[in-house]
């Protein structure tokens, strides 16, 4: 049976296709009791922070559809992820493990085979689902194959990578397509077909968007054609935390990535300008494209029997503190929207905001949860199912979690630390030669400790204040236990 239409808040003018965004967010709309093995929809978003969402706040940008399942979904305000890169956060998504366990990241061998074996598409398949996946997958399997007999293959029945670099592909018929539209012309597709067959079906959705096209310096952003025109008389907010927060740093941030590619794309105002309203626009033309499978979902009649997930691979410096892109310690970098519409859910539960942290390390054993497989005793998140479905406080939640960036570049400092309730503490080490390490532990560089609740902007570094010493060493070994 289908969910009738609700009325949607109405939102600050906006143009008329993202209106049609936001009537497509309708699926979602029903206190029914779901379907006893749900089809799942798994989307994903790239390089977005938490706040870019506008039923997260945001000034400038609009995401309808987003919104639309916020207010008859869950949404975690204190969604994060362990790494804030996409190789290494896709491979934690994937397998329900830190990057610490699974070992992948860009310059790493693939995943091994019984942690792909455990990943949540494997199981789902292996359980009876029909599996899909349209997108950038980002993540390397013991073959990289794609036939019926590879890694690939034995985790989805229907696999497409669609990537960027270029955004807009020419197509058979002589037109041009941005990748965002084409993952939602094949996710419609899979949707309507999906629904003539008896087999449940989890779709797992992972855009480009908001990406940058990292080396083209014009066209940082290339958007939709359908979003053109959007936000060109906005009113922009300047840079959080301001322009020149980075010069308090270390040294070695000051010549770091994030520096570089501040220098490509936010260090001048009309760069800033240009490239905040064009990142805007990609991550609408995202939502916009979410809306064309939330209405194929109600359209083909299977609104009350599908869970939506959504979050981000990680966050967003844009233009913070004098930083491009993520990696590091800071809330922009780890801070990700993260939303879970489930037609189960009832009363206050629906459109509630939940405060608990909840991590991409949670997204598998999530979706194990609600296909009801079972859940490897491997994984080290867990199931964000009870706090969906309920707006009762959570027992014997989590109150921190590991934090880390393993990955090997001379520009991009890693480190490793714990993300509590109110402290956060990390440790950076940089990368030297083998001479030097021969176990390749790295050499200690330095270390940050905040107080979230006194100073939430990360500002103040406690580490080498001495009334703060009992503070450092007690999170020094809990981040040696970890995970």
């Amino acid at each position: 049976m289908r969910s009738p239409l609700f009325r949607l808040p109405l939102w600050p003018a906006v143009p008329g296709v993202l209106l049609l965004a936001a009537v497509a967010a309708v699926a979602l709309a029903t206190s029914v009791v779901a379907a006893e093995r749900p089809n799942i929809l798994f989307v994903l978003s790239d390089d977005q922070r938490s706040d870019f969402l506008s039923c997260a706040g945001h000034p400038v940008i609009q995401t309808p559809t987003l919104d639309g399942l916020a207010a008859r979904g869950t949404r975690f305000e204190n969604g994060f992820v362990t790494t804030s890169i996409c190789a290494a956060s896709r491979a934690t998504i994937l397998t329900g493990l830190y990057e610490k366990t699974h070992g992948y990241t860009f310059g790493e061998p693939p995943l091994e085979a019984g942690e792909v074996e455990d990943s949540y598409p494997y199981l789902l398949r292996a359980g009876g689902y029909r599996t899909g996946f349209f997108g950038k997958f980002g993540v390397g399997v013991p073959d990289n194959g794609r036939g019926p007999n590879s890694w690939r293959g034995r985790m989805f029945d229907t696999f497409e990578p669609i990537n960027r670099t270029p955004y807009f592909k020419n197509q058979p018929d002589g037109t041009v397509r941005h990748t965002a539209d084409l993952i939602g012309d094949r996710a419609v597709d899979f949707i309507s077909d999906a629904a003539e067959g008896e087999k449940p079906w989890c779709l797992s959705i992972s855009f480009n968007a908001g990406h940058a096209e990292d080396f083209d310096k014009a066209k940082h952003y290339p958007y939709p054609f359908a979003e053109a025109g959007l936000y060109a008389d906005a009113d922009i907010p300047e840079p959080r935390y301001g322009r020149d927060e980075w010069k308090a740093l270390p040294a070695f941030f000051h010549n770091s990535m994030q520096r570089q590619r501040y220098a490509w794309r936010w260090d001048t105002p009309e760069k800033y300008r240009r490239n905040y309203i064009n990142y805007c626009r990609l991550l609408t033309g995202m939502d916009r494209n979410i809306g064309r499978m939330v209405e194929a979902i109600e359209t083909s009649g299977q609104t009350d029997e599908t869970v939506v997930l959504f979050i981000g691979d990680n966050g967003y410096y844009a233009g913070s503190r004098g930083f491009a892109g993520k990696w590091s310690h800071h809330e922009e970098s780890l801070r990700v929207p993260l939303i879970i519409t489930d037609p189960a859910a009832t009363g206050t539960a629906v459109g509630q905001v939940r405060t608990e942290m909840a991590l991409n390390l949670d997204i598998a054993p999530t979706i194990l949860d609600y296909a009801g497989v079972a859940i490897p005793d491997s994984y080290q998140g867990r199931s964000l199912k009870p706090l969906a479905q309920s707006d009762a406080a959570a027992s014997d939640w989590r109150d921190d979690f590991y934090i880390e960036h393993r990955m090997k570049h001379a520009d991009i400092p890693a480190y490793e630390g714990v993300r509590g309730e109110r402290w956060k503490y990390a440790r950076y080490t940089r990368n030297v030669t083998p001479e030097d390490d021969p176990d390749g532990d790295g050499v200690f560089e330095g270390e940050f400790l905040h107080d979230m609740q006194a100073d939430p902007t990360e500002r103040t570094n406690l580490a080498h204040d001495p009334s703060h010493r009992a503070k450092l060493n007690e999170l020094r070994a809990r981040t040696d236990s970890l995970p």
